[in-house]
């Protein structure tokens, strides 16, 4: 199983699944959608709401499909850590959706079906992951140079990852604590104190970084990856010290480019205050374009 912290929306509500890739099966937290589709307004709620729901299920004789319904180790959204949660497959879930009285109940239905079948698209062709990325950045009111930038992250991000598999780091805790070690080499901050800097929770650090601190974390993780190939450590605590010199060399970098400057790279600004200015940029020069000033003239 992969990819137990994705994060799928509906409706702009955030549902947490996994995918695994050997089945290409999504399972999806039935909590989660459960609290969606009954406007539960709590985690609680909506473990409670589900709790009673299988009891009704079981009367109704549907104690196969709760036999079959497996529990993954899926990420809390109240404190980030892991606990064993309820999911189901799209079969599965529409079964129980079946049992919800909701008139979300058909968006629900259709969106399932998008999901799986773009999955399953992405797997045989990653490029429409990419432009699916690249089409949710623009919507969000990014600017198209910087969204390029974070497309290549990802890139890099990936290759990294496969290569600290090969090296024998195991997925999860492993990989977040390298790529603590990274930031906090090339930046001065671990990612909870930088995160805290620009007043961040939940988003994503690298969507709320400015083009300078994108470009550096690219680095830092690039040069992390060519050496990992290039000495081939072995298991986690090798792959620690390689971390450290992939995160040097864009400390490096940062430290030059500030003395060139004399500015600091790191800013508390997050992407509503970055993409604001952009904004604020853009009107500014429609502005100007649509109402010249007029040049004076002389008397």
């Amino acid at each position: 199983m992969s990819e137990q912290d994705k994060i799928q929306l509906f409706e702009d509500q955030p549902i947490r699944t996994a995918w695994d890739p050997d089945q290409e099966e999504w399972y999806f937290s039935v909590v989660d959608v459960v609290g969606v589709l009954t406007g539960q307004s709590t985690q609680r709620g909506a473990s409670n709401y589900w709790a009673k729901l299988k009891e009704r299920l079981k009367a109704e004789g549907a104690d196969q499909l709760l036999t079959n319904c497996q529990q993954l180790k899926l990420r809390s959204p109240k404190d980030g850590k892991r606990y064993a949660t309820d999911v189901a497959t799209t079969e599965q879930l529409l079964r129980i959706i079946q049992s919800i009285p909701s008139p979300r109940a058909e968006p629900m239905k259709r969106w399932l079906a998008q999901v799986g079948r773009e999955r399953i698209e992405e797997t045989i062709d990653p490029e429409q992951a990419i432009d699916r990325a690249l089409e949710t950045y623009l919507k969000k009111g990014y600017d198209p140079d910087w969204v390029h930038q974070r497309l290549l992250s990802i890139r890099i991000r990936n290759e990294l990852t496969e290569e600290w598999q090969k090296r024998g780091v195991e997925r999860g805790k492993e990989f977040a604590i390298l790529t603590d070690e990274i930031t906090r080499t090339w930046s001065g901050m671990t990612t909870r104190q930088y995160k805290k800097l620009k007043g961040l929770k939940k988003q994503n650090l690298r969507d709320n970084m400015s083009d300078t601190e994108l470009v550096l974390t690219m680095l830092a993780e690039a040069s992390t990856r060519d050496i990992s190939r290039e000495t081939e450590p072995e298991g986690f605590s090798a792959s620690m010290d390689v971390a450290r010199q992939g995160g040097e060399v864009a400390g490096v970098a940062r430290k030059a480019l500030e003395e060139r400057t004399g500015k600091p790279v790191i800013t508390e600004k997050n992407a509503v205050q970055l993409n604001a200015v952009v904004t604020g940029m853009i009107e500014a020069t429609a502005s100007f374009i649509s109402d010249p000033v007029e040049p004076e003239k002389d008397e």
